[in-house]
């Protein structure tokens, strides 16, 4: 029957590619309140092409009505069959800045790319919209010629880019709707195009914001510059004081619960064809850096990190304003691995801010989420199923690769339903994810498409 389905995906590349251009033209963007309506139409969207494919289909509220709403699908489900549950998101991040696209993020555009490939150009391409259509397609396939061999529940939600703060609410207070045997999720990548992969870990996430304020309002700095506390001369020495000379977080005891590679895993690594070279030509820079006596795969996959991701403070319109601005602010992330705790991590970093604050100035901090790092066993019997379903669609067997992003739902799907996931992704590494011009190359689609429907077969066998 997989054969079938297949020649029926290969037959509707036209149309589905179609279909995504529609699905990428929402400006489903979930963290501007006048895209709230966008938000609502896109899982309209989703509902109705889901329908259309013959299952049952809800567009449930978050936050009692407030959160943005979860699409949930479901065939009929039959006993002595595994459960899947996808997972997807159908927002997107905003798309500023708007001059660096070369073509409109809601306009879908398909051209080469900058290697001579064919590509969809948009906001959503590969994160996440085009994965989650490509899932969407196999299912019709399926559907079309005789069902699913599994039991499947999808849930598709729209605040993954915002932190997904209704989500675990959600699942928590729907278990018997979602009650699986494993959680497939296709938002993560392929090592290259030429070596598609199963991601098996996810780095963690705490992330914070920091407020200084020293004066009651903004100075002239000629009148008071040398005699007053300065929130933005103090916020940049203590944002210095996070990294030692080895390219260490300088934060007392960030690296005690931290677990050392093991020799099997770095020898898989060894074996991916990875050049620092070709990264630095990539991204237009003189050399690499980081953490000492490690790798540079070792320090995106397996070494946490604290960076800096935004700073205000003063003036910063256009020309010249002497001003000792009262307030200074900035976004910090870290990025964890498995068995370091992400509350015990915040705790650190607050105390030691804190301790090295001038008293003189007033320190506050936001979170914006608190996430842990995720893995699953190499050995875990759905990693084989999913590898062969891999070597159907992209002719080739996946390698096995950690990832240094994270997506919360992982931990959350353990936490709350008690089943692992199984990350098997799509994009390619210069798809420029939440940058102007992110893409989703066609071959990669077309391929994803048939994985996916691959992925459905082989993991029927899960029992």
């Amino acid at each position: 029957m997989l054969d079938k389905v297949l020649q029926a995906i290969d037959g509707r590349k036209k149309e589905s590619l179609a279909a995504l251009k529609e699905l990428l033209s929402i400006p489903s963007v979930s963290t501007k309140p006048d895209h709230k309506p966008d938000m609502q139409r896109c899982a309209s969207w989703l509902s109705d092409k889901l329908k259309a494919a013959k299952l049952d289909v809800q567009i449930l509220p978050t936050g009692g009505g407030k959160g943005h709403p979860i699409v949930v699908a479901k065939n009929k489900h039959q006993p002595n069959r595994p459960t899947i549950l996808f997972y997807g998101h159908y927002d997107v991040q905003p798309p500023e800045p708007l001059d660096l696209w070369q073509s409109p993020p809601f306009e879908p555009t398909v051209r080469k790319d900058e290697n001579g490939f064919d590509a969809i150009y948009a906001r959503g391409a590969v994160d996440d919209k085009g994965q989650v259509w490509a899932h969407c397609e196999a299912i019709a396939a399926w559907q079309a010629n005789g069902g699913l061999p599994v039991n499947l529940t999808m849930l598709i939600e729209g605040e993954e880019e915002i932190g997904s703060d209704h989500l675990e609410a959600f699942i928590r207070d729907n278990k018997d709707l979602l009650k699986s045997d494993l959680c497939l999720i296709s938002d993560t990548g392929l090592y290259d195009r030429d070596v598609p992969a199963i991601t098996y870990s996810l780095r963690g996430l705490v992330y914070e914001e920091v407020f200084l304020t020293g004066p009651s309002h903004d100075l002239h700095s000629g009148g008071y510059g040398g005699a007053v506390p300065n929130p933005a001369n103090e916020l940049c020495a203590v944002l210095a004081s996070l990294h030692d000379a080895d390219g260490r977080v300088n934060i007392p005891g960030f690296y005690d619960d931290v677990e050392k590679l093991t020799p099997e895993e770095k020898a898989m690594w060894a074996k991916l064809p990875f050049d620092d070279k070709d990264m630095m030509k990539e991204l237009s820079i003189p050399s690499l850096n980081g953490e000492k006596g490690y790798t540079t795969l070792e320090r995106l996959w397996a070494r946490p990190t604290l960076d800096i991701n935004g700073i205000t403070a003063g003036y910063q319109g256009h020309g010249a304003k002497t001003v000792i601005g009262a307030k200074a602010s900035a976004k910090v992330s870290m990025r964890l691995v498995p068995r370091q705790d992400a509350k015990k991590i915040q705790e650190l970093f607050r105390s030691t801010l804190r301790e090295r604050c001038p008293k003189n100035v007033k320190i506050e901090f936001e979170s914006h989420g608190l996430s842990p790092a995720a893995v699953v066993p190499i050995n875990n019997p759905a990693t084989k199923l999913a590898s062969e379903a891999v070597e159907v669609g992209f002719g080739k067997a996946p390698a096995l690769i950690r990832t240094g992003g994270s997506i919360p739902v992982v931990g959350l799907m353990k936490q709350a339903l008690g089943v692992d996931s199984i990350l098997v992704g799509f994009g390619l590494p210069d798809d420029r994810v939440h940058s102007p011009n992110e893409k989703f190359d066609l071959d990669c689609f077309y391929k994803g498409t048939r994985t996916a429907a691959a992925l459905y077969d082989r993991l029927a066998k899960l029992r």
